[in-house]
């Protein structure tokens, strides 16, 4: 659907495969040492600081608190590269399992941006969704 050639796609490609196939060290390795992923930007229930999770032992956390546990498919509406950057427009939908026999939906609809630097390794993930938006709710299935 979209080319690979350019190296922020690439890495953008190459992340949302990795979820969705719980690749937990090919997602490590995509980026670079002290980079940092803001899922979503600012103050959240996924980073009450509001300042990201930079470094290695920071995302192996964010990987294993809010990716390993749910199922993930992600579909890209749209995506736009220039220089060492992509901004995707996105779907997010998350099934979840409440360990009490019931099973969630969320759907997050958003822009993410993916910056690399010269060798192609992630330097940041940031996202662009609304918490409190009504639409990115759970559903139960």
């Amino acid at each position: 659907m979209f080319e690979n050639e350019h190296p922020a796609r690439r890495a953008a490609l190459l992340s949302r495969e990795y979820v969705q196939t719980h690749n937990r060290e090919g997602w490590l390795g995509l980026y670079s040492e002290d980079a940092s992923i803001e899922d979503p930007i600012g103050i959240s229930p996924l980073d009450p600081e509001g300042k990201g999770h930079r470094g290695r032992a920071a995302r192996e956390a964010f990987w294993d608190t809010f990716i390993a546990p749910v199922d993930i498919s992600i579909e890209i509406l749209h995506s736009y590269a220039a220089g060492l950057e992509c901004a995707n427009h996105i779907i997010i939908s998350t099934t979840i399992d409440d360990g009490q026999g019931k099973r969630f939906l969320q759907k997050v609809q958003g822009i993410f941006t993916y910056e690399v630097n010269e060798a192609g390794e992630l330097m940041a993930l940031r996202g662009y969704w609304e918490v409190d938006d009504p639409d990115n709710s759970l559903t139960e299935l």
